[in-house]
């Protein structure tokens, strides 16, 4: 049995269980009321019990977890009164990751595992630009055309549009006007960076879930500072992360302690302007994912930013305080309090207003996954630094990882914009023809052309092996002519792959 994680104490000890550390969690609170500490105490107790952890780093405070902390007057005093005996300092083990490459190492993922749904939320398109972008995906499907970067679909746009007619009695009506739409929105998200994003060697993510030399599990962060500035791609790729774990990971029950633990800073943006459909299987994927082991921790400023039916999931609580200056604050301090299991000696919505930095309102699940009584507590301190680390210590951190080198250089190996290049003035294979008839005549397949494919360990891999497994991810029919679109895509109907 793992030993269960100190996290605060109140009038007694609160522990957070690492068996029920998988029915995820929430911390929640005003700015500057303690989360990010909150956070960094949690993150610290996952990795020193071998659990890697994942957190989006918004402010570059969490970057501090690497180092070993230093004594001031308040740690000195919280450890004192919480009469931490043996307390000491030390680091964790740490990843740095960023999408743009510059305080990380860069996380790419491609066209086509992002698929067309989250495509569309990331564009902010209507449901007739969403169509065609569908239609889009499926004939590049059907001609085994690999969707790996911006390029790749904007060539594909174009091919499209100006081949509509064409296509229309196979695939229905193509409208110009939303083929133009997603080639502005495409254009926008280029002019954020998202070209560094969108490409290859995709980010694979067993390389998130390792452990050091003393079994510590490695914590992932994600420098999001930048990212943060355009919302839309930053939960959207936080979305993308945690269905594509969904996909990737086998089902493992109950576990006594997580594979891995996911926290979402800033979780209001997950949800922001999210439509239905994606909001309910987002649900289902954080309903299920927790037989995979994966806990999810939602960070955020209001619990009313999460929707009731994912609030519902997430089994441990630690609370902040709150303001309760406008009739909207009142509400969400009314709506907090009453989430948790009541504790006869406090007056939760009283207390929720009234906590000082660093103390929270708590309530973790016990062995038989029932909501302990809520607790009015201060969190431990971390053993680790508090705030950001310099970037010559952030350098030399990247370029020590056992994963330097790996995602470093972008490789742009042959896909939909090659071949439509190279077909100029040529209808695709699978194209209709003027008479609105597909041809039969097919080349042989883009996977058919690549010598020396092996499935074989990336590390030893020659620059076309290392591909094998990020085009083991997009090949999906048994003809091995439809890309996988990933979870989100298949659980609503999006994908036909077949085994």
């Amino acid at each position: 049995m793992v030993e269960p994680l100190l996290i605060a104490q109140g009038a007694s000890p609160l522990y957070l269980l690492p068996q029920m550390a998988n029915r995820h969690g929430l911390v929640a609170g005003a700015t500057g009321t303690g989360k990010t500490v909150t956070l960094q105490v949690m993150a610290e107790a996952f990795s020193r019990i071998g659990v890697p952890v994942f957190a989006a780093d918004i402010k570059g405070d969490l970057s501090g977890i690497s180092q070993p902390g230093t004594d001031n007057p308040k740690i000195s005093d919280r450890v004192k009164k919480l009469q931490l005996t043996n307390f000491s300092f030390a680091p964790c083990p740490v990843t740095f990751w960023d999408i743009f490459g510059e305080q990380g190492h860069p996380v790419r993922a491609t066209i086509s595992e992002m698929g067309p749904l989250l495509l569309a939320r990331l564009l902010n398109l209507n449901d007739i630009q969403e169509s065609v972008l569908a239609l889009v995906f499926k004939i590049a499907d059907d001609n085994g055309l690999l969707l790996l970067d911006l390029k790749d679909i904007q060539s594909m746009l174009q091919y499209v549009g100006e081949h509509a007619k064409e296509f229309q009695t196979q695939y229905g009506n193509i409208s110009a006007a939303s083929v133009g739409a997603i080639q502005r929105g495409l254009l926008t998200i280029q002019q954020q960076g998202g070209e560094k994003f969108f490409g290859e060697p995709a980010l694979n993510l067993d390389d998130w879930m390792q452990t050091d030399s003393n079994g510590h599990g490695v914590v992932n962060i994600l420098a999001a500072d930048k990212l943060y500035q355009s919302p839309k791609l930053y939960a959207t790729f936080l979305l993308w992360l945690l269905t594509s774990l969904f996909e990737r990971l086998p089902e493992v029950g109950d576990p006594e302690k997580p594979k891995l633990v996911f926290f979402f800073d800033e979780a209001h943006l997950l949800f922001t302007d999210l439509p239905k459909p994606i909001e309910e299987k987002v649900v289902q994927v954080v309903r299920l994912i927790r037989s995979k082991g994966v806990g999810v921790y939602f960070v955020t400023q209001n619990p009313l930013d999460v929707p009731d039916t994912v609030l519902g999931q997430l089994g441990n609580r630690v609370q902040h305080a709150l303001r309760a200056f406008t009739p909207s604050d009142q509400k969400a301090v009314r709506a907090a309090a009453d989430t948790f299991r009541t504790n006869p000696k406090i007056d939760v919505q009283k207390a929720i207003t009234e906590l000082s930095v660093g103390e929270a309102l708590i309530s973790f699940l016990d062995e038989n996954g029932t909501p302990g009584i809520v607790d009015r507590a201060l969190v431990c301190p971390p053993h680790s630094q508090i705030g950001p680390i310099t970037p010559e210590q952030r350098r030399q951190l990247i370029q020590s990882s056992v994963v330097a080198g790996v995602y470093e250089n972008a490789v742009d190996r042959e896909s939909a914009f090659e071949i439509l290049k190279a077909r100029a003035g040529q209808p695709l294979p699978n194209a209709p023809n003027a008479g609105g008839q597909a041809s039969t005549a097919q080349g042989p397949a883009w996977y058919e052309r690549i010598p020396g494919m092996s499935m074989g360990g990336r590390r030893g891999d020659t620059l076309v092996e290392a591909m094998a497994k990020s085009a083991a991810r997009t090949i999906g029919s048994s003809v091995g002519r439809q890309i996988v679109r990933g979870v989100l895509g298949s659980l609503l109907g999006g994908s036909s792959k077949k085994r």
